[in-house]
């Protein structure tokens, strides 16, 4: 059992536990995405979306989800979708986007832990 010491806690800085969470236009424009497409976004994913400037079309993610349960159908759960500006990993199940990288960036990666590729 690991004991926690009192120098290992952490603390929100007082006052923002309950303040209203502000949101941006991309907020909303990704909450509609998810709307049209049924696929969602991880933190992670968005925040790497967010800081690599990545931006996928209504289109791209309507594809994306015809493709995800087509993918689902032959048992794959975890895929990685490549499109034209990104590539992008995805639970196939929860329809849930894990992180995301640029299309350049990705030359080169390996990516694990997943059974499926499907290229749009």
């Amino acid at each position: 059992m690991t004991k926690i010491m009192p120098h290992h806690l952490h603390f929100p800085p007082p006052g923002t536990l309950n303040e209203p969470k502000q949101s941006s236009s991309a907020d909303f424009k990704q909450a509609l995405q998810k709307a049209e497409s049924g696929i969602q976004l991880s933190k992670h994913a968005a925040k790497r979306m967010q800081e690599r400037d990545i931006s996928i079309s209504s289109e791209t993610w309507r594809t994306m989800d015809q493709k995800l349960s087509e993918a689902e159908q032959k048992g794959v759960t975890d895929s990685v979708v490549i499109t034209a500006d990104a590539a992008l990993v995805v639970n196939t199940a929860s329809r849930t986007v894990i992180t995301a990288v640029e299309r350049g960036e990705s030359t080169g990666s390996i990516f694990s832990n997943i059974n499926g590729t499907i290229i749009l």
